[in-house]
């Protein structure tokens, strides 16, 4: 009998799938959210007590909180297991998106960190979602692996490259909107 028969269903993989694709929607849905808003395209949806702008962040922590809780509290079906791995993505998203605020309180909402964040956890799930099971990793798959790894640095390379260059150009765009969006 062939080792893959033996081995138990791995529902991990599609669970970090569903965190992944979460992650990714959520964290595009958000700036996206968040632009229109600046620019006054769409109502302000801002949520404010007492007069703070409460941001995502807050709400990525809560969700965070609350599957933690769930996770250690109850035992879950396989269902109910894929609903945590979503809204944990999604919780991931909301708060990493404003990871430059972590650092610098009180800093602007379009700060490099954040995005530096989002992308290298884009990247640990993209892994844990699309990486074969330990058992059968082979030779190859660490030479791809490897090929991958240095395709994908200088990816980013590059990236935070041009990025620098947009950042000199777009900054100061995002500044005044923020300036100008709703406080």
């Amino acid at each position: 009998m062939s080792q893959s028969k033996i081995l138990p269903p791995q529902p991990t993989r599609h669970l970090a799938r569903l965190t992944f694709v979460a992650f990714l929607f959520t964290f595009i849905a958000s700036r996206t959210l968040v632009i229109l808003i600046m620019a006054r395209r769409v109502p302000d949806l801002f949520l404010y007590l007492g007069g703070t702008h409460v941001h995502h962040l807050n709400y990525g922590i809560f969700l965070l909180s609350a599957v933690a809780g769930v996770l250690l509290f109850a035992r879950l079906n396989d269902k109910q297991r894929s609903v945590c791995a979503l809204v944990y993505g999604i919780g991931m998203a909301l708060t990493f998106d404003e990871f430059g605020m972590w650092l610098h309180l009180g800093g602007s909402y379009w700060q490099r960190a954040s995005f530096d964040a989002v992308i290298v956890l884009l990247g640990v799930f993209g892994v844990l979602a699309f990486l074969p099971r330990w058992q059968r990793i082979r030779a190859h798959h660490y030479i791809v692996g490897g090929l991958l790894l240095a395709s994908v640095g200088l990816f980013y390379l590059l990236l935070f490259k041009s990025l620098s260059h947009a950042n000199d150009k777009l900054m100061p765009r995002l500044m005044e909107l923020e300036r100008t969006g709703p406080q």
